[in-house]
């Protein structure tokens, strides 16, 4: 009997265990609906997603990888040698270079969740002994205020430092932390994590409200949450919710750094775009573990403001290089703060001077990844989807190794001013490169945001071809093997080739753009309504190689903006399934602009794929007009003429595949 107990008990912590190991570890947060399939359980097979990740692996990461090391690029790799003692020197580059190296670290560890690749694995230890090294005994770990202490003297220019991105660092490394964790089993990362949290927890016990005031771009909060996900330490949620009963509470706070008030007066989206999600992250994080309601309320009352008044066709955020906050209320000098990188006001969302931080958008899917783990609700997938093929996939080029900071929806010559960044990806942004390891850790993530498990079965999020081996919340083994050309065709197939015993129910996403979307099981169409927006429940007893096919309609859509977008009134964007187009110039004839272009509403709309850097992209082809007379010199203002207008064929890629070419035009927003 109790040989029988043990082995019943070993087997369950098994099974905790492999639930344990997703991208968040919330297989046991009370107050979250679905929970993370394990890192390793998704492989992609072919198509979209398996492209991009063979990009990941065999360009983007070991190029981010070498040129982290390189110190005359980045100098990060070489900040933990100086901290650590190995080489004397003097911190170099963005005081939020460590986090920078731990995002990329952490897209190591999750891919090598997948490809089990030894020389990645050497490789993450090699980095783990020098951050060791470089770790002071009381857990502290922050390279411009540990080499100023071992290399010079510090006073008051440690708080200065403490203001800046020393917890937005921390809060990475400890996320990284976890993940590798997860990833390789290994403890050694994890301990130098603990020091940090421990630190974390002692400093905001003793320090004053000013002194603790939550720092620039609060990744901690995630970091901390995660932390108590994986060690059941109790202290790193005390401290979870500690971060957030002092936030805005000290007299000097910022709309820009999102700490003007308490975020539970916080009932709309304010301030600096990228700070901003990540804080929005991390709160449903902490409301997975507590469900205090207030939370989860002003979580809600923020996304409608976002998704329904302040968010991109693109799924991008933050849309001001520079805002004020509040807008037209005050003359107080105290109440109107300068933004950075702003949500600005309801409804504007200017495209050739959107900002739109690639680092922004990433933290919109970071948020919506978890507001779909407490509800279950489609429509937060849906946005994680959105944001993933447009407005971060166009943070990086094709070939993976170079990206934008800021993804524009219209780039046009004729601009009478430079503005603050390139509208050309580079392989390293000086002073601000923050956003290429970030999306280099994205995409080596994206298969575990394609499935969820939940008390009423599988959830399937994102398609693609790709192969679940895992196990169920119940201990039973289930395998998927899931076929498809999406996003290019809406047919998606799904075999089973392990299911559990017993009747068991798949959930599949019903994209909230589609219509008239159809499901078979073998062959056999459901008798169900299917709705758009929500989760169609499939339960019976599943045998091996029994099919469910989705069939998803994906006509070219003509979409229009609320019309208090002023920018885009009387303008169309073109969306085909999940994925916006834009225009090029260089698919234009020259001299001719993209703002010249007048989409003829009743094309034909064909498509055809087309190969752009070796990667097949399916484009749309339509009608438009062009006038000969597109010369504004020395004009505010001209009469409308159609005289001699001719007629063009031009051809439409999809918006993440722009500017690849080099210097050139781009619309997302066509005239009609």
């Amino acid at each position: 009997m109790k040989k029988h107990i043990l082995i019943s008990s070993l087997f369950l912590s098994t099974v905790i265990f492999a639930q344990n190991k997703g991208l968040v570890a919330n297989s046991e947060s009370p107050y979250s609906k679905l929970q993370s399939v394990g890192l390793q359980d998704v492989k992609w097979t072919n198509g979209f997603w398996k492209e991009q990740f063979d990009v990941e692996t065999q360009n983007t990461l070991p190029y981010m990888w070498d040129l982290y090391h390189n110190d005359e690029v980045s100098h990060a790799y070489k900040n933990f040698e100086i901290a650590a003692g190995e080489s004397k020197g003097t911190f170099k580059g963005p005081s939020f270079h460590d986090g920078d190296f731990y995002k990329i670290f952490e897209g190591m560890a999750a891919t090598y969740a997948v490809t089990k690749d030894k020389k990645l694995d050497a490789e993450m230890d090699k980095a783990i002994a020098l951050f060791a090294k470089a770790q002071r005994k009381d857990g502290y770990l922050h390279t411009p205020v540990l080499i100023d202490e071992r290399w010079g003297t510090l006073g008051p220019e440690e708080v200065k430092k403490q203001l800046g991105f020393e917890k937005y660092n921390m809060g990475h490394l400890m996320t990284a932390a976890c993940i590798h964790y997860r990833a390789t089993g290994k403890t050694n990362f994890l301990n130098i994590a603990k020091g940090v949290a421990d630190f974390l927890y002692d400093f905001y016990k003793k320090a004053s409200p000013e002194l603790a005031r939550n720092a620039i771009c609060p990744s901690h909060y995630m970091g901390i949450v995660e932390m108590y996900r994986t060690t059941k330490n109790p202290k790193y949620l005390e401290l979870a919710n500690n971060l957030i009963d002092i936030r805005g509470t000290t007299d000097d706070g910022t709309d820009d750094n999102q700490d003007r008030i308490p975020f539970r007066q916080q009932t709309t989206a304010m301030g600096h775009a990228v700070r901003a999600n990540y804080l929005y992250a991390g709160v449903a994080d902490l409301y997975a573990e507590t469900g205090e309601k207030k939370l989860l309320d002003n979580l809600e009352s923020i996304w409608d403001d976002v998704t329904y008044r302040k968010m991109y066709i693109t799924g991008a955020c933050g849309s001001l290089y520079d805002g004020v906050s509040p807008d037209g209320t005050s003359y107080n000098p105290t109440d109107v703060q300068k933004i950075h990188q702003a949500y600005g006001r309801p409804f504007q969302l200017p495209n050739a001077t959107a900002h739109t931080e690639t680092c922004a958008n990433i933290g919109n899917v970071l948020w919506n990844w978890r507001m779909l783990q407490i509800t279950g609700d489609a429509k937060y997938a849906d946005i994680v989807e959105l944001a993933l093929y447009n407005s971060v996939l166009s943070g990086i080029s094709l070939e993976g190794k170079e990206f934008f900071y800021n993804n524009p929806l219209n780039v046009s010559k004729d601009l009478p001013f430079k503005q603050r960044w390139s509208k050309e990806r580079e392989g390293y942004i000086a002073l601000s490169n923050c956003c290429a390891p970030n999306v280099t850790r994205t995409i080596a993530e994206v298969s575990n945001y394609a499935y969820n498990f939940s008390k009423e079965g599988l959830y399937v999020n994102l398609y693609g071809s790709n192969n679940l081996n895992s196990i169920t919340l119940s201990g039973e083994k289930i395998e998927i093997e899931q076929q498809t050309n999406y996003p290019w065709d809406g047919k998606v197939m799904l075999k089973i080739i392990k299911a559990p015993k017993d009747i068991y129910a798949f959930l599949l996403r019903i994209p909230g753009w589609s219509q008239g979307t159809t499901i078979s099981v073998n062959g056999k169409n459901i008798n169900e309504t299917v709705v758009s927006g929500s989760y169609q429940k499939l339960v019976q007893q599943w045998k091996k190689g029994d099919v469910i096919e989705l069939n998803i309609p994906m006509p070219v859509q003509l979409m229009q903006a609320n019309p208090l977008v002023e920018e885009v009134k009387n303008q169309v964007a073109v969306k085909r399934g999940p994925i916006v187009y834009c225009l090029e110039s260089n698919k234009l004839p020259a001299n001719v602009k993209v703002n010249d272009v007048v989409l003829d509403l009743n094309s034909k709309f064909t498509t055809n794929f087309i190969k752009i850097d070796n990667r097949e992209l399916l484009s749309i082809t339509a009608s438009s007009s062009i006038t000969p007379d597109n010369s504004w010199d020395k004009k505010l203002y001209k009469p409308i003429s159609t005289k001699d207008n001719k007629e063009y064929s031009i051809k439409l890629i999809p918006y993440f595949a722009w500017g690849n070419h080099g210097k050139g035009e781009m619309s997302v927003w066509l005239s009609h």
